[in-house]
């Protein structure tokens, strides 16, 4: 029997708590800092995602046997380092590894130099010449800011105006903070978006199903990116032949390189790839499970995830992992103004009343506790996942859940799944 810490307070944690309780094998589950989704699978600690002395700390103390990172800033910031300094076990990437997210530079050179297919790019810390080059290369053009921004910070600009525009929200007005410090500007590519995860161990890896997500907050793919507002997986119309060679073009060589700096990759490596006219091409590297991806994979997880993150934490991969059929979606709850400004604290009902139909599962995202209220607390405030054995059935559930909650200003993307129902 294990005791488990799942640390990180969004959906994907909760997500993540939720399959770690279904093993035969958990004995204590606890969550830092978690919110009111996990407070009733689980015990919500209250240590932030930041904390790491305090939360190794407790790892000790609890005598704790697996210790799994969802978010991505402690996983940038250098926890799994400070977790091994002290003999615990802990499942994620070293902070070396981690920088294949927690800066895109480091990620775009690393693939130039693996030979990984990605799209043409300059990397810019001073702002004028990444302006000068912009406009000398003419639009339509994206620009990203190099370090982490929890998605937001990925500007896909059709005209130079919109390029213009990004370059002095990053480098200028600062709205990500450091993390626009250096900026990376690429060729846009055509092609649907996919994302891939896989599970590696440092040379080994095995991929999950492709899933596909919708970073845009407007329907038709409009509107300033977000952290993802809703989710499809598997998507029909990739196929095993194209997976595998994603596997040997992107996720084999990306390992191989970080093994030969002396950062082997163990975790969840998570690529987000354009499907391009040219063949799959990165856009970018996460180091860790996607968030809303990671809520639709544990709907059709079939293996025990403590058996997962425990293999790689000890250096190894499961012989398989098997999942269930059909597909599962996440549809995202939002607050209305989001990824701008929004308003908190606004009551949330009947998410009871959604989960009457045993095909829905709704994970907290930006929810809290007020006496006994449920409130608003964040821009994605819930994920609402469902199965079934047809994607068109899953879509039909999640949505017929996602009109049953009841929130002032709930905004939701009503397309999620339409490119690929087509």
């Amino acid at each position: 029997m294990m005791d488990v810490l799942v640390v990180g307070g969004g959906s994907r944690e909760h997500a993540l708590a939720w399959k770690v309780k279904q093993s035969p094998r958990i004995q204590k589950l606890y969550v830092a800092p978690g919110n009111p989704g996990t407070a009733g699978i689980a015990e919500n600690v209250e240590i932030g995602a930041m904390d790491f002395e305090k939360l190794a700390d407790f790892a000790q103390e609890k005598k704790i046997d697996l210790t799994i990172i969802g978010p991505d800033d402690p996983l940038g910031g250098g926890i799994v380092v400070v977790f091994k300094a002290r003999g615990l076990k802990v499942f994620g990437p070293s902070k070396a590894a981690a920088q294949i997210e927690s800066s895109k530079a480091f990620a775009k050179q690393l693939m130039q130099e693996a030979g990984v297919p990605t799209a043409e790019f300059q990397v810019f810390r001073d702002y004028k010449e990444a302006l000068n080059y912009a406009r000398a290369t003419g639009a339509p053009i994206v620009v990203k800011a190099s370090g982490l921004s929890l998605g937001k910070g990925v500007y896909v600009c059709k005209t130079i105006e919109e390029a213009e525009q990004g370059l002095k929200e990053i480098m200028l007005d600062k709205q990500f903070g450091d993390s626009g410090n250096e900026v990376v500007i690429e060729e846009f590519l055509d092609g649907q978006e996919i994302s891939i995860h896989a599970l590696c161990n440092g040379t080994d890896f095995i991929l999950f199903p492709a899933s596909q997500d919708h970073k845009q907050v407007g329907e038709g793919d409009t509107g300033p990116n977000t952290g993802g507002m809703g989710v499809i997986a598997p998507v029909p119309w990739v196929t095993q032949e194209q997976l595998e060679e994603i596997g040997q073009t992107v996720v084999k060589p990306t390992l191989e390189a970080l093994a030969a700096k002396g950062s082997p990759y163990q975790g969840i490596l998570y690529p987000g790839l354009k499907m391009s006219s040219k063949g799959p091409k990165v856009l970018e590297f996460n180091a860790r499970f996607g968030q809303p991806e990671c809520e639709v994979y544990m709907r059709l997880l079939k293996t025990d995830l403590l058996d997962m993150c425990g293999s790689v934490a000890d250096g190894t991969l499961p012989k398989n992992i098997e999942w269930n059929s059909g597909f599962a979606v996440n549809v995202v709850l939002a607050s209305d103004g989001y990824p701008g400004s929004y308003e908190k604290g606004l009551p949330i009902t009947d998410i009871i009343e959604a989960e009457k139909d045993g095909n829905i599962v709704v994970f907290h995202a930006g929810s809290s506790r007020q006496g006994r209220a449920l409130t608003t607390a964040g821009g994605r405030v819930l994920a609402v996942t469902a199965t079934g054995e047809t994607l068109k059935e899953a879509l039909d559930r999640a949505y017929a859940a996602a009109d049953k909650i009841q929130f002032e200003g709930k905004y939701l993307r009503r397309d999620i799944g339409a490119k690929a129902l087509k």
